[in-house]
């Protein structure tokens, strides 16, 4: 690993530009103290370099994961890279440096006290996408079906697959609220917008009805003798309850 600095690499805080900052560390042979996304929020003792976003170093940082390090280590830090794990950017730098030492054989190293993290981030990242697939509902607003959720994790990437191939005739937005995006998918397209600001439209009559016929019916399948709360909220954790629409007073 190159010799440690005090500088801190800021970048947009897209993908490709964690990958210049990357570069930037190669190329210069130093390891930067910190990694920030965009204007620091408080005064720093270390100087700090802004890494512009450069495609074509990028490309060149991509194309090498996948060469050194395997398929599987590319998508791992692609995964990592959508979790909210503190320290988030660091640890994949660190964890690269690691790749290019080791090859494929990073992937193994569970116990390191980089990939360790990292791993329980991915896992608590995809998971939190698997359950969404589940919980998420959408409202018929006329002209596009749209819904909003609170998670954690940047999941949507994660989600666009699998909602984009069971509505492959519906004009379609999943909004994040948390990180400020929306999946969204019209005409057979789909694309991922950020720094955006969206709410529900009002409710139609329509929809209404739909909404009263959907929590009737959550309510007849229940059985009151076997209500239990705790293993609801254990299949169905309390923090998406406030986009569930059958959750709902």
């Amino acid at each position: 690993m190159p010799y440690g600095t005090d500088v801190i690499y800021s970048y947009d805080g897209s993908f490709d530009g964690l990958m210049c900052c990357m570069f930037e560390s190669c190329t210069r042979r130093e390891f930067p103290s910190d990694i920030i996304s965009g204007e620091p929020e408080q005064l720093s003792f270390g100087s700090i370099r802004y890494i512009k976003t450069d495609p074509s170093a990028a490309e060149r940082v991509i194309r090498s994961i996948p060469q050194k390090m395997g398929v599987g280590a590319f998508d791992f830090i692609r995964k990592a890279f959508l979790t909210c794990i503190p320290d988030r950017d660091m640890l994949i730098l660190k964890f690269m440096y690691k790749g290019y030492r080791y090859g494929g054989r990073v992937m193994d190293m569970l116990s390191d006290d980089v990939v360790h993290p990292l791993e329980r981030a991915v896992h608590h990242c995809t998971n939190e996408a698997h359950l969404l697939k589940g919980f998420i509902r959408f409202t018929d607003t006329g002209e596009a079906l749209a819904a909003v959720i609170t998670p954690k994790n940047r999941v949507l990437p994660l989600l666009a697959q699998h909602f984009t191939d069971r509505f492959r005739n519906e004009n379609f937005l999943i909004y994040d609220k948390t990180h400020r995006m929306a999946l969204i998918y019209s005409q057979g397209k789909a694309e991922i917008l950020e720094n955006i600001d969206f709410t529900l439209p009002e409710v139609t009559e329509e929809e209404e009805l739909y909404r009263s016929l959907w929590k009737t019916f959550y309510g007849a399948v229940g059985i009151k003798e076997r209500y239990n709360p705790r293993c609801r909220m254990t299949h169905m954790p309390k923090r998406y309850w406030e986009n569930i629409t059958e959750m709902e007073e």
